[in-house]
């Protein structure tokens, strides 16, 4: 019934541009799947994102304007042109914490339409408890999206996918994103560390983007996700502000021309320490064609009790570049530590171009490099 209702005041405010408020109660709102917030129309609750939870006093649930999810066969909202959420929290009570045989893989929290061309999503102070895909933004291509914005959101998305978007025209912007395994410890505690484990063993990013015009991605942070993000073959943009932290690749950026598949990458850091093997480990990967530009993006590793980390505590290199067709890359002010390869770069590509300005090797001692002949060739 109450998804019916929802429903129904959805159907109502598109005609008019109206919000719908979620009132805060002690008693979240089962409602089911299948959602559609049609054009014009706003779903409004009191929250600011919400990390570690808010807390009942006497139940281990949230309060707030909090959504109750068991739905398994749906998306629970879609949404369409104009539309906005903000201030909610999507809380799934059925999913486990503990036991990564009994992961639900419950249908994305927030899809774009399938059906129809989206234009102008924001999505803002959202947090997700449970979630195993979080907001999936891959556009069919025959209904490509445009401006979608993501800012202020937290959660731990058990598919390692946290955002992902693909066929989004006219600058997709992601700022202020936080992944984490503990997002609702006030709650019932944070996942376990097999829970962790089974995440990243699923290899995927919790962040992707491709088929992308300008993405604009700043301040994101992950933790224990197989890869931070993914810059796939038809993207470029800027990556500012980042941590990805407990990951096995921090970037793998790709590209397929050299006109625009470039991508200007600064101030972050990369913990690259967890997967199968440390030869597996790489804070970048770099492969197909275009530019890429890093400035000021560190990376080290260690140990940590929250997943399981390879043996060796470290990363294989700082960088992986592969591939067969001629890339560019510039590196200025970067830290590389607490890599097993003797070189900080792994060169697979004989058309690599690359220089290196005033950056530090695992020895704390200046390394600078350019690498322009084609036939260079260095494993």
């Amino acid at each position: 019934m109450n998804k019916v209702n929802l429903q129904k005041a959805i159907d109502w405010a598109s005609t008019v541009g109206a919000a719908i408020f979620i009132e805060p109660t002690d008693e979240p709102y089962p409602i089911a799947g299948g959602i559609i917030l049609k054009k014009n129309t706003s779903l409004v609750g009191v929250n600011g994102p919400t990390p570690r939870g808010t807390i009942h006093p006497s139940k281990k649930q949230p309060v707030g304007s909090v959504i109750k999810i068991t739905d398994q066969a749906r998306a629970f909202i879609t949404v369409e042109s104009s539309t906005q959420i903000k201030g909610i929290q999507f809380w799934y009570p059925e999913q486990t914490l503990d036991n990564p045989d009994s992961i639900i893989p419950y249908p994305p929290t927030i899809q774009v339409s399938q059906t129809s061309h989206t234009q102008g999503v924001y999505l803002s102070c959202l947090t997700f408890y449970g979630e195993y895909l979080a907001m999936d933004f891959n556009a069919p291509k025959r209904f490509p999206c445009e401006l979608m914005i993501f800012e202020h959101c937290y959660g731990y998305p058990l598919s390692g996918q946290f955002i992902r978007i693909d066929y989004c025209y006219d600058v997709p912007r992601i700022l202020h994103c936080h992944i984490n395994p503990s997002v609702q410890r006030f709650i019932r505690g944070g996942f376990s560390r097999k829970v962790v484990d089974a995440v990243i063993a699923k290899k995927t990013f919790a962040y992707a983007i491709n088929h992308t015009d300008n993405a604009q991605l700043m301040d994101l942070f992950t933790f224990g996700t197989y890869g931070g993000i993914l810059l796939d073959d038809e993207s470029y943009g800027q990556l500012t502000n980042f941590n990805f932290d407990c990951v096995a690749v921090g970037i793998h950026k790709k590209g397929s021309n050299t006109k625009n598949r470039n991508w200007q990458i600064a101030q972050g850091s990369i913990i690259a320490n967890c997967g199968n093997s440390v030869r597996d480990v790489h804070p970048i990967i770099i492969e197909g064609q275009g530019h890429t530009s890093i400035t000021n993006v560190e990376a080290f590793s260690g140990g940590n009790g929250a997943l399981t980390t390879v043996p060796e505590n470290q990363s294989w290199d700082y960088m992986l570049v592969r591939g067969e067709q001629k890339l560019t890359i510039s590196l200025f002010g970067s830290r590389m530590r607490n890599y097993v390869s003797d070189q900080p770069f792994t060169i697979e590509n004989k058309q690599a171009v690359i220089q290196a300005v005033a950056c530090v090797d695992k020895h704390e001692k200046e390394y600078e490099t350019t690498i322009e002949s084609p036939d260079y060739h260095r494993k």
